[in-house]
């Protein structure tokens, strides 16, 4: 359940007025943010989508996803993204942007952001970021200095050394070059273990790219989903054995036998890796059930860890 939206607030809005903006500070690049824009996160399974649409629709806004794997076309079932009905009551963007063998990270994430941005002010309307994919929050809150692009060659090591030794022994390696980007980064999230080491290795560390001081939009109008954790758990649970139930790993099989393939950061996605461990005969499904509920719990508490960083949102109970 989700709570009533009151008469007056706490997100009053102003449709069509001309935003206030604030100005950004140092060398980072973000989007022009402004105090047209409002903020709705939260863990995976809160209820952010649903509530999400209501607030739109109150405060005259159009939807921004905050979700590193809703961009990913044909990828629907494990990444719940708003479905077609939910899509047709009011404008989404940054969902479906790319095919799920492409590659698509934040920097580009943010230069899409600003062209939605234009596109929504243009039309009058209030900007509404739904979404809980930590990096991409920060990013939009801290900016992102200018770090070297993608390095095939080191790119291709490091995920052979992955392969070989196991992440936990590249993320000991990171604490040594980069400790800040070590403390942020998870010991088995390989894929950014592979980019922060790529971007250590020239000269540059991935810690230096995020601005110290936080965009003030944050601190006035940002709003987190909470739940208790075993209502949270059981949600996960549930939704976990829905998404299998309603054919993850046939989506999966659609996706690793379209045009390119299922690439790297797509395949790596809670429910997606579990689904090619069924399709490869690796995995039975009920322990690739087991496994995505696990992972999905792990994720929903790494994002309220994080979310707490956020010391002027307004917490809603769902």
């Amino acid at each position: 359940m989700t709570p009533d939206m009151p008469a007056d607030g706490p997100f009053p809005g102003t449709p069509g007025k001309a935003p206030p903006t604030l100005a950004c500070s140092g060398a980072a690049s973000r989007p022009e943010l402004g105090d047209d824009c409002w903020f709705l996160a939260g863990p995976t399974a809160a209820g952010k989508t649903s509530l999400g649409i209501r607030m739109a629709e109150r405060l005259g806004a159009e939807i921004v996803s905050v979700d590193s794997m809703a961009v990913y076309q044909g990828l629907d079932i494990g990444t719940a993204k708003p479905g077609p009905a939910e899509r047709s009551r009011l404008p989404h963007h940054l969902v479906d942007v790319v095919p799920p063998s492409e590659a698509y990270n934040v920097a580009r994430w943010l230069a899409d952001v600003t062209t939605a941005i234009a596109g929504i002010r243009a039309r009058g309307r209030q900007i509404l970021f739904v979404g809980g994919t930590p990096l991409y929050l920060r990013a939009l809150r801290d900016g992102l200095a200018d770090v070297p692009g993608e390095v095939p060659e080191i790119r291709e090591r490091l995920r052979a050394e992955i392969e070989a030794v196991g992440p936990a022994v590249l993320h000991h390696r990171l604490a040594g070059v980069d400790p800040e980007a070590a403390r942020r980064i998870h010991q088995n999230d390989a894929r950014r273990i592979v980019r922060a080491r790529e971007v250590a290795a020239s000269g540059v560390p991935l810690s230096a790219a995020f601005a110290p001081a936080p965009h003030p939009v944050f601190t006035r109008q940002m709003m987190v989903l909470d739940l208790p954790r075993e209502v949270l758990r059981d949600r996960i649970d549930r939704r976990v054995e829905r998404m299998f139930a309603e054919g993850l790993v046939d989506e999966t099989r659609q996706a690793a036998e379209g045009p390119g393939g299922i690439g790297a950061t797509a395949s790596q996605a809670a429910g997606y890796s579990e689904a090619l461990g069924v399709l490869s005969g690796t995995l039975p499904i009920s322990e690739a059930i087991r496994l995505t509920q696990a992972r999905t719990r792990q994720l929903a508490k790494r994002q309220l860890t994080w979310l707490r960083s956020f010391p002027g949102a307004v917490w809603i109970a769902a």
